[in-house]
């Protein structure tokens, strides 16, 4: 390996089936502003509107969003391939993110060798609505072709581990898995009551909460309605952005909880507000290892989820009788986590010690850290 000076920095190029404010885009910044100012990122996204992940970058990181990149979706013709791949020379490493970006794994494969590009990782973080429930054979097979010449397919979770090795038929030794962390320390101060943007929490309010996307996969109505049967004191309070926004709205007036929701958008930053959080809750249909569910813990919260993706797995042993295997359980462990103070703050300190000892962002900056430089075939990213 190359571990003498270099002077030219090294350039990653990151294309993204969105660059919203998810988990993955978040963890994304994270790994960038780690990496620091001796690395140059270029970001590209599928939806070339949904950028807000883009606002956590820090000022004295180089960054490039190149307007003329090929779209990453379209028809799957030779032609954009070999377009696509075309646009990835004269980077060092390219990395590729979710179902959103998979044509530009299959165009690196089919064109690495003519034209020499650098080595790719491909991360899968999970899935949206159309494969919630049942992954399509269609794109199963896609995904065994595509990413026959990358360098390495980054996962989150068993679940997700366990079918890259046994659906989409990847050999062991490019499969990596590599848990989801976060800075626990900076989520163990307690919030001021003002801390979350436009919305202000008072003294007889108690509040369960929620950071996620607001798309279809995460079912927020059927958060809204569970919630709608709380007492009145309960606020519902959802921090994201997405095109469920007024779905989520509706749904509360018909059960007539409008006035007890609140939507102040993205927020960045949520170690400054989660703690305002009584309860943190997870509707989805479809999760595999979300951050924002670590960020919760390590913020010392009692959570009450689905059981989706590795979250029974994930938090206290404890708190395990509070993921839900359906909505009606998912009620039902809410109502008793709302009546009883005592048994919130035990869960969220059991949840609070395992995210210490667990998901702390060294160990996983560390390994993504090893993990590229492999890649690009240097002994380290300093």
């Amino acid at each position: 390996m190359n571990g003498g000076k270099r002077h030219k920095p090294r350039s990653i190029l990151h294309l993204h089936s969105t660059f919203s404010a998810g988990g993955k885009e978040l963890r994304c910044v994270r790994l960038i502003n780690a990496f620091g100012p001796k690395m140059e990122h270029a970001i590209v996204s599928a939806e070339p509107d949904r950028m807000e992940a883009a606002r956590g970058i820090g000022k004295r990181i180089t960054v490039k969003y190149p307007q003329d990149f090929p779209s990453l979706k379209g028809w799957p013709s030779l032609g954009r391939f070999s377009r696509i791949a075309r646009a990835m020379r004269g980077y060092d490493l390219v990395l590729t993110y979710n179902w959103g970006a998979i044509d530009a794994v299959m165009a690196h494969t089919m064109f690495d060798q003519a034209m020499g590009l650098p080595s790719l990782i491909h991360h899968e973080d999970g899935f949206n609505e159309d494969e919630g429930e049942r992954l399509k054979l269609s794109r199963n097979l896609y995904r065994r072709i595509a990413l026959g010449r990358a360098k390495g397919l980054v996962v989150p979770s068993e679940t997700l581990e366990g079918i890259a090795l046994e659906v989409w038929h990847q050999p062991i030794a490019r499969v990596k898995r590599i848990p989801n962390g976060i800075d626990t320390k900076a989520f163990a101060k307690r919030p001021k009551p003002d801390a979350l943007r436009g919305v202000i929490k008072r003294r007889d309010e108690f509040w369960l909460g929620t950071v996620a996307g607001l798309r279809a996969v995460k079912n927020l109505p059927r958060l809204v309605e569970i919630f709608a049967s709380l007492p009145e004191e309960w606020q519902l309070v959802i921090v994201g952005e997405g095109p469920e926004r007024e779905a989520i709205r509706d749904e509360a007036g018909r059960l007539g909880a409008g006035h007890r929701l609140h939507l102040p958008g993205f927020v960045p930053d949520p170690a400054r507000y989660i703690g305002l959080f009584d309860v943190f809750a997870l509707s989805s249909d479809s999760e595999q290892f979300p951050i924002s569910l670590v960020e919760a813990m390590a913020a010392g919260l009692p959570v009450a989820a689905m059981d989706v993706g590795d979250i029974a797995e994930m938090v206290a042993e404890p708190n395990r009788r509070y993921v839900a295997s359906g909505p009606d359980d998912l009620e039902i462990g809410l109502h008793e986590l709302a009546r009883n103070m005592d048994l919130r703050k035990e869960l969220g300190e059991a949840n609070r010690l395992k995210a210490n000892q667990e998901y702390d962002e060294t160990r996983m900056i560390d390994t993504y850290r090893r993990l590229y430089a492999s890649a690009m075939g240097y002994d380290s990213l300093s």
